[in-house]
């Protein structure tokens, strides 16, 4: 327990000297008139925007998937007085690619200022070019005030309902393709009044403007500078283009307590196509179960007093079935090592997702705590090295390995080690994008660190205490000689069995796996975990079932070589959630090789994770399984 505390402790530690890792409270903040209310300015994230047409044909609207600095040189935005500021962050904010700084904006409580100059910037041909990209690509700001994120007014016509929409565009596009930048900010903050002079931020709304103040200076009169009837922004193709940047504040009694101030932000979309998945997937594992349990009652029961009753002494080669391999079942795999790592690491992502979806289920991981959830999750996976240290060393002997110490460096190394060598070469394509997504060396340096201290030292533990644990009781004998595995039928090979099995489990998850990529891709909130959770048990039930059913019709075909094949039944789905992935992205025009090898190469990433969790899951169901049917045999 001791050692627990003093890891925990260095973790911080470490964080903190990374990027100034911080936990981020749920304390509200009050304010009394005239208070300075700060307005944070985080990167700038694509977001999807769908090909629009016109009578001149198709816009061409191109995708990118990596974000920039708000302080990008090539945006030329206003900066505050003496260069930004880089604010403090968690480290899953830094892994996600949040970049926040001050800014220069001026907000007092219940001070409305009303066209206001920031900056006047200059935009060359280039740099023209660059920001009339990023505009037709559906580039958003991400400004925080208060902890809330700046929005604008959104309507649903599914339900009706009008939210929130987190962010809003850095510019707009007419009908004719023309890209136009905003330059004015109308910012809306609504206040809930808690007693005399004492107010708290309860909601923030933009409404941007693209106002072309060509000839205009920061002299002349307000009424000049913001009036609607100017001409909407252009950067032109030429020496270069100047922008005066302004903004006007209001302020809005709102009835919204403190408490609930986020619900307007946090929209469910397609909630009636949320229910009719969740409730179809629930059909199919009933279904699942009824012909489980159909094999379990009677075929089974069937087979097994038959085999029973069977002399093996007898000739019984007319005979086929599960029963004719029980002295080879329970052989030790091929690779035993490598299958030993790959199921415990398994078990790790597997509790660390489950855990991760239940907390932020009960409202612990709240999106106002930005990158609480990913932190949680990387801590929560290094403290879960032991648990997956002892699977793979209990597994690893009861598969009769010998070379215990090479399994213990393995196990915390190997899947780790892709995963972090995957995220490398990505992270230089990030760098070459210049984007803001790119992890700085520092914090690339705590996580290795934290990594080698703290999860090699709690797989040793975890090694012996597997083993100091009893071995799971084989129920029947194995021979000598393996047995000769008569020709399968095709649709029992690996490959196939992947593809029919992994349809069954990778439905149940196919629908919030569009609004997961959304969040990951496009900057949208995510959270619904009450979906989520359920899915996600869907989908390890689906994948349990399926497994032990295809194992059972394995072993009925004379191949008692289940222990692979129940990892790749069980993994199935990911070869659709990959599939899935490159269809999402299918409707947008991907621009750049940086952003397509960003998109594969994380989509790939996410469908190893999900083969190791659900493959894990089908061999852990196959394993009892198969015990269990064994064991009512009677082996003379």
């Amino acid at each position: 327990m001791l050692f627990l505390y003093s890891c925990l402790i260095f973790v911080t530690y470490l964080l903190g000297i990374s990027e100034a890792f911080y936990l981020p409270g749920v304390a509200p903040t009050n304010y009394k008139k005239g208070d300075t209310i700060p307005l944070l300015v985080n990167h700038l994230a694509p977001t999807l925007r769908h090909r629009t047409s016109n009578g001149k044909g198709n816009i061409d609207m191109k995708t990118y998937i990596y974000s920039y600095d708000y302080y990008y040189p090539k945006f030329h935005f206003c900066s505050p007085e003496g260069g930004p500021k880089k604010q403090s962050e968690s480290l899953g904010s830094i892994i996600f690619g949040d970049r926040i700084f001050n800014s220069p904006f001026e907000i007092n409580m219940l001070e409305e200022t009303k066209c206001k100059t920031l900056c006047s910037s200059q935009y060359s041909s280039t740099d023209a070019v660059f920001v009339n990209r990023n505009i037709r690509a559906g580039y958003n700001y991400n400004w925080i005030i208060d902890g809330l994120p700046a929005a604008q007014h959104a309507y649903d016509h599914n339900t009706n309902d009008e939210f929130y929409g987190s962010g809003f565009s850095i510019g707009e596009i007419d009908d004719q393709g023309g890209a136009h930048l905003y330059n004015h900010f109308d910012i809306h903050i609504e206040y809930h009044q808690r007693s005399e002079n004492n107010y708290r931020v309860v909601g923030v709304t933009v409404n941007p403007f693209s106002w072309d103040r060509s000839g205009i200076t920061e002299t002349d009169n307000k009424e000049k500078i913001c009036s609607p009837e100017l001409k909407k922004v252009s950067l032109k193709k030429e020496p270069q283009t100047n922008v005066m940047f302004t903004y006007s504040v209001y302020f809005e009694e709102s009835t919204t307590p403190w408490a609930t101030r986020w619900d307007k932000y946090l929209h469910v979309y397609d909630p009636k196509i949320q229910w009719f998945s969740l409730i179809n997937f629930s059909l199919i594992v009933i279904i699942l179960g009824i012909i489980i349990a159909h094999i379990l009652m009677r075929t089974l029961k069937n087979d097994i007093v038959k085999y029973n009753e069977v002399n093996l002494d007898d000739d019984i080669s007319d005979e086929s079935g599960w029963k004719l391999v029980h002295a080879d079942v329970f052989r030790p795999p091929q690779h035993k090592l490598l299958l030993s790592v790959l199921l415990g690491s398994g078990v790790q992502i597997f509790l660390m997702a489950l855990t991760t979806i239940i907390f932020a289920l009960f409202g612990l991981l709240s999106p106002s705590n930005r990158g609480a959830l990913s932190t949680f999750m990387f801590i929560l996976y290094i403290f879960l090295s032991i648990i997956s240290s002892f699977v793979s060393s209990y597994l690893y002997r009861f598969f009769g390995g010998e070379n215990w110490k090479l399994n213990t460096i393995l196990t915390p190394t190997l899947v780790p080690g892709v995963l972090f060598t995957i995220f490398l070469l990505l992270n230089f394509f990030l760098i070459y994008a210049e984007s803001s997504g790119a992890i700085p060396i520092g914090t690339m340096f705590a996580m290795t660190t934290i990594w080698f201290v703290i999860s090699i030292p709690l797989s040793v533990v975890g090694s012996i205490l597997a083993s100091k644990k009893s071995m799971l009781a084989i129920p029947v004998r194995t021979n000598q000689i393996p047995r000769q595995i008569p020709q399968q039928p095709w649709y029992l090979r690996n490959f196939p069995l992947m593809i029919i099995s992994g349809i069954f489990p990778f439905g149940s998850i196919a629908v919030e796996m569009y609004f997961i990529y959304s969040s990951l891709w496009f900057n949208k909130i995510f959270y619904m975990f009450g979906f989520l959770f359920f899915c996600f048990i869907l989908m390890m039930l689906t994948s349990a079932l399926i497994s032990v059913l295809m194992v059972y019709y394995t072993l009925c075909s004379e191949n008692y070589k289940w222990h692979w094949k129940s990892l790749f039944i069980g993994g199935g789905c990911s070869i659709y959630v990959f599939l899935h992935s490159l269809f999402l992205i299918s409707g947008y025009k991907l621009e750049g090789v940086s952003s397509i090898v960003l998109y594969v190469g994380y989509s790939a990433v996410t469908s190893l994770l999900v083969f190791l969790c659900c493959g894990t899951v089908g061999f852990v169901s196959s394993l009892f399984f198969v015990r269990k049917i064994y064991a009512q045999i009677k082996i003379d």
